[in-house]
């Protein structure tokens, strides 16, 4: 809900502070920065203090550092307190997934239907709470992201049991060590150019439709209620009948079409497209979570650790290069250079498929042995 929920009020936040688009969009360079550079830091403190303690500390830094946002009085100081937002987000993303995967029964694939269905049902609900909070004043969606990573730090510490910690402690190189696998290397280069289409979508877009926050908010709770439809329900149905690699080929292209009419069409055509940009974001983010996953044979911390350092650097550079592009040529060519991306997505799919072929099944128990999980045969 905390990405969903800023959404809306980015145009608000730069009438408020006198920003310009690009220095806006900062927030999410420097948050998606530290939060990649911070990717080699999480397996390294969460094999040493658990899994439980490291997401209680990475709540409580976007806590505190999602309620100075709230108090900032210059971009420059926004921006700095979302890097520090960063690396709280750093430590609860990359160990929430494996702690999901190591409290829930029935192995990994259960495990990323709960992981992707929380996300999709935050996406959708986050824009709306922020357009409510955001119509008020920019200031209190940030307040409002403070209070719900609270709730979700108290419910961590009532309800999560600490789990076992891995026998063999995390260096920090081991995330990088574990790129060496080609078919893990090649899912985070994928990843990669795919993140920076959707970020163009998540952080440029709001500029483009140019709408109020209750408005904004609708068109993005529209975007995130398909995003979870197609994540939760649709992704698992059409890998089973066309396969993993063709879901995921298809959607990115399907993706990058959609860009390109996005930033050709009129506003009407923008709207629609923003919103069904979320069917293929959903179906890329269960592909995605599951072969970084299940791809390797490397632990699953140290293998979403080193697939999220990737990726993430996309998502640091979408929101900052996506303004200046418009402001070099103009609004549309933004859309076309993120569905290049895409596109470039799928090719890497489609030229290491051999290397991407999901090894999940064979490679499940011997995961599950690592993340302490009893896998049932009939689940």
């Amino acid at each position: 809900m905390g990405i969903g929920l800023v959404d809306p009020i980015l145009p608000s936040i730069a009438k408020g502070l006198n920003a310009s688009n690009s220095q806006v969009s900062l927030l999410f360079t420097s948050y998606f920065l530290i939060t990649a550079v911070a990717m080699l830091v999480t397996g390294f403190v969460s094999s040493r203090i658990g899994g439980r303690k490291t997401l209680l500390a990475g709540l409580a830094l976007v806590v505190v550092f999602a309620a100075l946002s709230g108090t900032s009085s210059s971009v420059g100081e926004l921006v700095g307190f979302r890097a520090g937002w960063g690396l709280g987000n750093a430590l609860f993303v990359s160990t929430s997934l494996a702690v999901i995967v190591g409290a829930a029964a029935g192995g990994s694939a259960a495990a990323i239907l709960l992981y992707e269905s929380a996300l999709g049902l935050g996406m959708a609900c986050g824009p709306l709470l922020g357009a409510v909070l955001g119509d008020m004043k920019w200031r209190y969606p940030f307040f409002g992201t403070a209070v719900l990573m609270a709730i979700g730090f108290l419910a961590i510490t009532v309800f999560l049991k600490e789990q076992p910690r891995p026998a063999r402690k995390t260096s920090l190189l081991d995330p990088i060590r574990a790129l060496g696998h080609g078919g893990l290397a090649s899912a985070a280069v994928s990843a990669f150019f795919y993140n920076y289409a959707f970020f163009t979508v998540l952080a440029f877009t709001p500029f483009v439709l140019n709408m109020s926050p209750y408005k904004s908010g609708g068109v993005f709770f529209a975007w995130g209620v398909l995003l979870a439809v197609f994540s939760v329900l649709l992704a698992p149905r059409l890998q089973r009948r066309f396969g993993s690699l063709r879901v995921l080929g298809g959607s990115l292209l399907l993706l990058a079409v959609d860009l390109v009419v996005l930033g050709y069409g009129d506003h009407t055509t923008a709207v629609v497209c923003t919103v069904v940009s979320g069917a293929f974001i959903g179906l890329n983010n269960t592909v995605f979570t599951e072969l970084a996953l299940g791809v390797s044979d490397a632990p699953r911390p140290v293998a979403s650790a080193g697939y999220n350092f990737v990726r993430w650097f996309a998502a640091a550079a979408a929101p900052f290069l996506a303004p200046k592009i418009a402001e070099w040529t103009d609004i549309r060519v933004p859309f076309v250079v993120a569905a290049l991306a895409a596109a470039v997505g799928a090719g890497v799919v489609a030229v290491r498929r051999r290397a991407l072929t999901l090894r999940a099944e064979e490679l499940e128990p011997r995961h599950a042995t690592e993340d302490g999980v009893a896998v049932f045969a009939d689940q």
